[in-house]
């Protein structure tokens, strides 16, 4: 067991994360005395799906004070309904409301409790929660779901990861009904592997998945919608309406992507370890900043000449820019990004994370191991308000 980092907050709040992030152990450890309805088996789903108002019977036999978890409760969107009957008549104030998809909440109409329940995000463990005792490479290959990290060995991972990749497109995408053509969207996931940390150009993705443009659209906001992968936006202080800067694809975790891309069974691009590393830098970060509640904006810089810095967190006029390097030996030139970006906003407090072993300063950018960096960005030395 790992304790989380996460807090349970003290009254209503919808828990959101990709399945296998441990969402019901954490729940489990925090409320064990709860009355909970766990939609994950299909008994539950027929009942409550037939009878909702069996919910408003069960909880008020209990006290007000009393925690009510309803496990993926994105598969019974209607119990909403007698939750926020429960909150607003009977004054129960205690939900804690899971999902590994937010799919069909956002998107039918559903009452989302009108801001009476908070948000909480649940990420794959994190280097702090593992106490750093998890080797980057692995990290990088394998992911951070607690069944991968905690397998037996290498063989047990990548037999989970291709599991996990199948059981996401049979039980979320089939069972679901998110999409008609599981096929077509197969093909999408793999091409969107490739694709990962790159700008998006849907046209471009929709003719090598060979699926329509308007189709592949309509895919990318699934992958979304059901966790496994979301936006980094481009910084841009001051929007233009003429200007278009495409957003970044990251996945949740690098061992679901390998499993995606077929890494476990063929050799990945060249610059695989790159795209995997900056994967395993975003989850942290933005772990980081949801379970400390650090304000501001994530997002990448680039400029018209191809000039790129990996991440960039703002807030206010406070700025922070993060570069990745899979390398393990540091060059000049990986600062090149960032002493332009100093230009721009001279304040800026610059970073190169690679995978080296010494601790510099150079121009007055900070080069730091992988493992120094993510120390710190836990301990609150990099990010803070």
């Amino acid at each position: 067991m790992f304790t989380r980092t996460l807090k349970p907050p003290t009254n209503a709040f919808f828990l959101f994360g990709p399945r296998g992030t441990g969402k019901s152990t954490w729940i489990r450890t925090n409320f064990p005395g709860a009355l909970t309805v766990n939609l994950l088996t299909q008994e539950n789903i027929v009942r409550y799906e037939h009878e909702p108002g069996l919910l408003r019977a069960q909880v008020l036999t209990r006290p007000t004070s009393d925690w009510v978890v309803i496990d993926e409760v994105q598969r019974i969107p209607k119990l909403l309904d007698e939750v926020h009957y429960l909150m607003e008549e009977e004054g129960y104030k205690r939900f804690a409301l899971t999902g590994s998809s937010a799919r069909k909440l956002r998107r039918g109409g559903t009452n989302l409790l009108a801001g009476r329940a908070v948000l909480r995000n649940l990420y794959p463990l994190t280097t702090a929660e593992t106490r750093y005792s998890v080797p980057v490479d692995q990290l990088m290959r394998y992911g951070s779901l607690p069944l991968s990290v905690t397998a037996s060995d290498d063989d047990a991972r990548e037999d989970f990861l291709r599991s996990y990749a199948t059981t996401y497109l049979a039980e979320e995408i089939k069972a679901e009904g998110l999409v008609r053509d599981l096929g077509s969207y197969s093909r999408f996931l793999e091409v969107a592997a490739i694709a990962a940390g790159q700008r998006t150009n849907i046209s471009g993705l929709a003719r090598d998945a060979g699926v329509a443009r308007d189709t592949t659209r309509g895919y990318f906001d699934v992958l979304i919608d059901t966790l496994i992968a979301d936006w980094l936006p481009a910084y841009r202080p001051r929007a233009k309406v003429k200007e278009v800067v495409l957003p970044k694809l990251y996945w949740f975790d690098t061992g679901v992507l390998n499993a995606a891309i077929g890494a476990f069974d063929q050799p990945p691009p060249s610059d695989w370890d790159g795209i995997l590393l900056e994967h395993l830098l975003l989850h942290e970060i933005r772990a980081h900043l949801d379970y400390r509640n650090v304000k501001g904006s994530l997002g990448y810089w680039a400029t018209h000449d191809g000039t790129e810095v990996d991440f960039v967190w703002w807030h206010g006029q406070k700025m922070v820019a993060i570069e990745v390097k899979s390398s393990k030996k540091f060059r000049n030139d990986y600062t090149a990004g960032l002493l332009k970006l100093r230009d721009a906003v001279p304040d800026a407090r610059t970073y190169v994370v690679y995978r080296g072993n010494e601790e510099l300063l150079v121009e007055g950018v900070s080069v730091m191991p992988v493992e120094t960096f993510l120390r710190q960005l836990h301990n609150g030395e990099v990010l803070r308000n």
